[in-house]
């Protein structure tokens, strides 16, 4: 029997066992409607499911992940598909669950200032929802009119306000959720602790590979008087990194500290018409959100910080339109790309603020080497770098480069103290760049938490950590004698 035969066949079992447990509208295994979930955001990277499942409460998820867990089948949970790392990428013998139909919001309590959520709710919405009662839930992904909770927390996602209220682990009370053997399970509470072990925080960011979040609980917090954003233009990207460091030095934490080389201010400009200063080599966006004179007190700090610093122009926004404005440019950074570009790769990697400027010139002198554009987009004031190596796919080689382009990036992320990753995730983008970073003992480790949630690796297998046998294999194509680079760095 061949292995198409064999496919066929294991699909029609699969399939006939989960139709006894979902309704027949619920389970996709034609190619034409499985198409639509072969890939995340990471679009470079393609494979068609063997079938889709959208359940639509959490008896259908239990139902589900037994169904897959008596027939050995893995599964992959999808949210809305926003992600950049490839986390959501079907396997060819597996299922896709999709989250997209648990949609509701559950509650709203104005008084503990809380929200109850369905992981298919966008992120947006919630806040939409929260609006009414003077609140909003904080942490604001570039994607937050499309990505929805779920994937957030798998993803541990952030967004350009992170630096004063947090990632999304900082932002969630408790998560309901279901293992692969169909136990629900909670985790975290709505009180100021919880019992037993903090695996709340294990949880978020494990990119699907514990569990399927069914359930969220998130803080709101209340929606600030006013706010006012800066935009300090500098003729020298070093100096403008250095306004970052010196900000913080100053014991200020703005609201948002984004910074954009030139390359990405004149992608943008044109496709948002934002006010940028696309003369300036970097632009850095801050700002100030409280009440009228905690505003006008930060700005006038900044401001005074930012000339000393060597910003050649300063601009301050003067009405909510013109805010929302200049946040515009840096939300939409990503699709502006394809104005310049017919492709582009988005990396995600964090560095110590301090290295920024030493960073970006290792980037500079990497668009010589592998002949290839970066613009250069990211949460400065957490280091949390998004260069977007621009390429052509049509081009031979292209994408070839593009990818040693993006891992040399996070080598040299590593190299000077930082991480992989700071809110895109490992999926499968960055997999091998995880044996750059961690020893065998720390991959085991991770292998041990995944096998307590998961014994028979079968959510989201062969996803974020990579076998000690990759990493080997890795070393033997990248490094000479097979040692891995920075092996006298310290391992996070």
């Amino acid at each position: 029997m061949n292995t198409v035969t064999d496919l066929t066949a294991r699909r029609a079992q699969v399939c006939t066992a989960l139709q006894h447990v979902l309704p027949a509208r619920a389970v996709l295994s034609a190619v034409e409607d499985t198409r639509p979930y072969e890939c995340d955001g990471l679009a470079a990277y393609r494979q068609l499911p063997m079938i889709v499942v959208l359940p639509d409460s959490e008896a259908q998820v239990v139902a589900v992940l037994r169904v897959c867990r008596e027939l050995g089948v893995p599964v992959v949970p999808r949210g809305a598909g926003t992600g950049l790392s490839g986390g959501a990428m079907p396997i060819a013998d597996g299922v896709v669950l999709s989250t997209a139909r648990l949609n509701r919001i559950v509650r709203m309590d104005a008084y503990s200032r809380t929200a109850v959520v369905q992981p298919g709710v966008r992120n947006l919405a919630i806040s939409e929802a929260a609006a009414p009662y003077g609140l909003y839930y904080a942490p604001d992904p570039s994607s937050q009119i499309a990505c929805t909770i779920g994937g957030n927390v798998a993803e541990n996602s952030g967004g350009v306000h992170c630096l004063k209220y947090g990632l999304t682990v900082h932002n969630v009370l408790r998560v309901r959720m279901v293992t692969i053997d169909g136990e629900v399970v909670e985790l975290g509470s709505e009180a100021l602790d919880a019992p037993g072990l903090d695996l709340l925080s294990v949880f978020i960011g494990s990119e699907g590979m514990l569990g399927i979040v069914t359930e969220v609980t998130v803080k709101l917090v209340p929606k600030p008087a006013t706010a006012r954003v800066i935009m300090a233009s500098f003729d020298e990207v070093v100096k403008g990194c250095h306004a970052v460091a010196a900000l913080i030095a100053a014991g200020i934490i703005p609201a948002g500290l984004e910074m954009m080389d030139q390359t990405s201010s004149r992608m943008v400009e044109p496709f948002v018409k934002a006010g940028y200063d696309t003369e300036a080599a970097a632009i850095l966006l801050c700002e100030a959100d409280g009440t009228v004179e905690e505003v006008e007190e930060e700005i006038a700090r900044m401001s005074a910080v930012l000339n000393t610093a060597g910003a050649i122009a300063i601009a301050v926004s003067q009405t909510e339109a013109e805010r929302l404005r200049f946040w515009s440019g840096r939300k939409n950074a990503f699709p502006a790309a394809g104005r310049i570009s017919p492709d582009y790769y988005c990396m995600d990697g964090t560095i110590p603020r301090k290295r920024l400027g030493e960073v970006l010139a290792g980037i500079a002198a990497m668009e010589t080497k592998y002949g290839l554009r970066c613009a250069n987009v990211f949460h400065a004031g957490d280091g949390n770098l998004h260069p977007l190596i621009l390429f052509n796919a049509n081009i031979p080689d292209e994408f070839h480069r593009a990818e040693a382009f993006g891992a040399e990036i996070l080598a040299l992320c590593v190299e000077v103290g930082g991480t992989i990753t700071g809110e895109h995730g490992v999926g499968i983008e960055k997999i091998n760049s995880m044996c750059v970073q961690f020893a065998p003992a720390e991959l085991e480790a991770f292998f041990s938490v995944k096998r307590s949630f998961d014994p028979h690796s079968l959510l989201n297998p062969d996803k974020a950590i990579p076998t000690l046998h990759r990493c080997a294999e890795f070393g033997k194509m990248h490094v000479s004698g097979g040692a891995l680079p920075f092996s006298n760095l310290p391992r996070f």
